[in-house]
């Protein structure tokens, strides 16, 4: 057995007595090597804590043992102050690069898809403010249609508290016209008495006995039928009159209410308003009663010749499928041949 021993450095400082080692024993049959540098702050090689020894000590003990030899070693350790290691730098590994097998994905075909088509309202060709009311109201016309085609004005509104008529120019500015059919639409020509709901005009004029066909004096404001001071005197009636002037429909058709029925006419007009109230369910019954002069139905027929103007009185109330029914009569008459 071979041992190599390393003494203290005589240049060690007095200080504490250092501690006394321990026993190990080492089993039979091992071959062991055991390094203790205090500098590297090891304690020992022990499996138990380091003895305390003097800041200065450094014991290095080499033992080589036989495989038969048993050894009692010393250790001693240092209790110096803790020593800064530099950081051990490792070589960078470099990794061989991964092939993975490539991938082919089959394209993904989606099934087409299938939008259905956006309804678009028709179009409307022209909006116009013809005239002004009383009240400084628009009075508006709406054309659709074709342009050259046979000319059809009508009228939803003329007394104030007659409305009704409204519905049906509503569906006529929705529906798709026929082909030939230049169709213009009049919400009301007395803005300022529906909006009141009053049968007159601002002034308290029936507008329906204003017009210049056999007008003649009717009552004074605040009557049902007041005719106004003259022919045409109000501003709704100037405005219709010269739109119509201007238009020269060849069918004009008002409404009115709540009498539920059409007057009876002859030749051509009279055919046309037969044909009308078939679509519609009305009858066919005189309008009696009142005084009619500077009516807006006679005074289109004496104006245009030979146009088609009719009342059409509708019923205390209109339901939906009766708007359409009368919307789909209004294109009808304008379509066929008469």
């Amino acid at each position: 057995m071979n041992r190599t021993t390393t003494t203290p450095s005589p240049e060690r400082s007095t200080g504490a007595p250092r501690s006394g080692g321990r026993r190990r024993r080492t089993p039979r049959g091992a071959l062991v090597a055991v390094t203790c540098v205090a500098a590297l702050a090891v304690a020992g090689c022990s499996d138990g804590a380091a003895p305390e020894a003097d800041a200065a000590d450094t014991v290095v003990t080499v033992v080589t043992v036989d495989a038969t030899d048993t050894v009692e070693a010393t250790e001693v350790a240092d209790t110096a102050a803790p020593t800064t290691v530099a950081p051990t730098t490792l070589p960078p590994t470099t990794l061989p690069p991964t092939t993975l097998p490539t991938t082919t994905v089959a394209p993904t075909t989606l099934p087409p898809t299938t939008v259905a088509p956006t309804t678009t309202l028709p179009a409307v060709l022209e909006t116009r403010e013809i005239g002004r009311s009383v009240q400084d109201r628009p009075i508006t016309a709406v054309r659709r249609g074709t342009p050259g085609g046979r000319v059809v004005l009508v009228v939803g509104v003329i007394h104030g508290n007659e409305d009704d008529g409204v519905a049906i120019i509503d569906l006529l500015e929705r529906v798709d016209v026929p082909a030939g059919v230049d169709l213009w639409l009049v919400e009301s020509m007395n803005p300022d008495g529906q909006l009141a709901q009053d049968r007159h005009n601002a002034n308290q004029v029936d507008l329906n006995r204003n017009f210049p066909a056999d007008w003649g004096p009717i009552g004074v404001p605040g009557d049902g039928q007041y005719a106004g001071p003259s022919a045409a005197s109000e501003p709704e009636t100037q405005a219709m009159v010269a739109f119509v002037e201007e238009l020269r429909p060849d069918l004009v058709i008002w409404y009115h209410q709540d009498l539920f029925r059409i007057h009876p006419g002859r030749g051509r007009d009279g055919a046309i308003r037969q044909r009308y109230a078939e679509l519609t369910g009305l009858p066919l019954v005189a309008i009696t009663g009142g005084t009619y002069t500077g009516v807006a139905a006679t005074w289109v027929r004496r104006t245009i010749d030979p146009g088609v103007s009719f009342i059409v009185e509708l019923g205390p109330t209109l339901s939906a499928e009766e708007a359409d029914a009368h919307a789909r009569a209004v294109l009808t008459v304008a379509t066929e041949p008469n």
